[in-house]
């Protein structure tokens, strides 16, 4: 490749990173293997002649989708050898993507969890579809299949997510009013404070890795939850706080022991209620709520 062509490939791979790097992170659940998946893109974008793709972006987004693909199925290992349950690694991103609702949605613990339980080609077609509005024969093309097979998997996928997802969304404004009013029963020790926001039938999942402790088993009920939550800190030695901060494009709390990270708590907030409660302690996917990590859908 001529000194010009690749400073070409440069220009347009950078134009459209943060696009892939959503795409990747979001069938994967995992910024590290996302960023490995844009290596992996990169190394085969710079061997391809520009001049013959009529449509880069896709192009690229259709290498991206290939490579987290093989990726997503060799995880498949890694998780099932995993200590506890496996949550998503959190995101620090900027304030105003809680505002665009899609991305909020698309990038959210709760919706990342339920395409968890999707077959890698279910949630490649799924995402590419209803995050990114990519065309069916684009999908088709990057997955390897049938603009018609795509179709049904995608209706397939979508009935699966659609009867798993948060049955309402609420206005950032309603969620940080909810998060607010449990940094503030957690920091206190309220009991009742802590009953009040959260729903009935709420669900608190934490993540360790066999690293830090945590449940290895969802904990389901607000009464559990609350004896869960208020017994782990009464055995806390220092000062725990909670910083509202926005990971994944929704509102959440950055938890600190004695002025340190001790974990991100993310929620889903349905009805005014905190009906899911998602703690990720495990330090290896801590590394990307000191910065920003910019995102985008289109």
């Amino acid at each position: 490749m001529s000194e010009q062509a690749a400073d070409a490939a440069t220009e347009t791979f950078l134009a459209h990173r943060n696009l892939l790097f959503t795409v990747a992170y979001e069938l994967l659940g995992s910024a590290a293997d996302a960023e490995d998946v844009l290596q992996e893109t990169w190394l085969r974008w710079v061997k391809v002649d520009a001049r013959h793709v009529k449509d880069q972006r896709a192009y690229l987004v259709r290498i991206t989708t290939r490579q987290s693909l093989n990726r997503l199925r060799s995880m498949k290992r890694r998780k099932e050898a995993y200590v506890g349950p496996w949550l998503p690694e959190p995101l620090l991103t900027a304030p105003d993507v809680a505002e665009d609702v899609e991305l909020a949605e698309s990038m959210s613990m709760a919706l990342m969890l339920v395409l968890e339980t999707l077959s890698p080609t279910e949630r490649a077609v799924f995402v590419l579809r209803e995050a990114f509005e990519t065309s069916y024969d684009d999908i088709a093309a990057a997955i390897g299949k049938s603009p018609a097979a795509v179709r049904q998997i995608a209706h397939r996928a979508r009935r699966h997510v659609d009867a798993r997802r948060p049955r309402q969304a609420v206005s950032p404004d309603q969620a940080r009013a909810a998060v607010e009013s449990l940094r503030y029963a957690l920091e206190t020790g309220d009991s009742r404070g802590l009953l009040d926001v959260l729903a009935p039938e709420v669900v608190l999942v934490s993540d360790g890795g066999g690293v830090k402790h945590a449940a290895l088993r969802p904990v389901i009920g607000a009464d559990k939850v609350v004896r869960m939550l208020l017994g782990g800190l009464r055995k806390v030695e220092g000062t725990l706080t909670g910083e509202p901060t926005v990971v994944n494009g929704n509102v959440a709390l950055l938890v600190r022991l004695n002025g340190e990270i001790d974990g991100i708590l993310a929620v889903r907030v349905e009805d005014a209620s905190i009906t899911g409660l998602y703690y990720v302690r495990n330090p290896e996917k801590l590394t990307r709520v000191a910065a920003e990590t910019p995102l985008t859908l289109r």
